[in-house]
């Protein structure tokens, strides 16, 4: 079945970098058309023999997220791609997942969606969890065959205000953890999160599942 989402125009282009590679992330995005892009700060963790090869140690990372129509999202990844040689270990990941509509960018008019499209063989898997939470689901993600995520503090500088990532505000006191997984491990994955963190009780957390287009860096 074709992805539905793919039919859209434009794309969600992140980046998982090392700490202090996000400027050069902007930069080449940028000669290839793209007007800038936002830079969170984050942390990579990944167990076993594929650490080091995945690039996803537990080192201080960079997210770089940039939004772009499709033409354009495949110049950019491949000259990220180039510059970074993301196949190498510890030189990062980069995905896209489909855009429905873009608002507030001078780059990105149209939201009219394309034909056709291919089937999706990535998910990105989001968990937003209390604080100290994280690494519980790192491991239980890794139980079912997860080889790694990145973990994101979504803190602000008081308790009132909140941080925001994919159009969601994030508590002070929340971590969200981003998973990139095949497919077909999706659900074995978020159910071994699900239970070992209890996320359908009130209050416990949310998981929410897209669908990558593009993926780059992950073997």
């Amino acid at each position: 079945m074709k992805n539905d989402l793919e039919s859209f125009c434009f794309e969600l282009i992140c980046a998982i970098v090392s700490y202090g590679k996000g400027s050069k992330v902007l930069q080449i995005a940028k000669k290839c058309g793209l007007s800038g892009g936002t830079v969170i700060h984050a942390k990579g963790t990944a167990n076993g023999a594929f650490a080091n090869f995945l690039g996803l140690t537990d080192i201080r990372r960079e997210i770089v997220l940039m939004v772009s129509d499709k033409k354009m999202t495949r110049s950019v990844l491949e000259s990220l791609d180039k510059k970074l040689d993301f196949k190498k270990p510890n030189h990062g990941i980069a995905f896209t997942t489909a855009v429905s509509k873009v608002i507030g960018s001078v780059g990105c008019k149209s939201t009219e969606k394309e034909e056709g499209g291919e089937e999706a063989m990535h998910c990105a898997i989001t968990v937003v969890v209390e604080k100290g939470n994280a690494e519980k689901v790192i491991d239980a993600a890794t139980e079912a065959g997860s080889r790694g995520g990145t973990v994101i503090n979504g803190r602000g500088s008081g308790i009132h205000e909140t941080s925001k990532l994919f159009f969601m505000e994030i508590e002070p006191e929340k971590e969200i953890v981003i998973i990139l997984s095949e497919k077909k491990d999706v659900e074995t994955i978020i159910s071994s999160i699900s239970e070992k963190l209890d996320i359908e009780e009130p209050g416990k957390g949310i998981i929410f599942v897209q669908e990558v287009s593009k993926v780059y860096g992950l073997v």
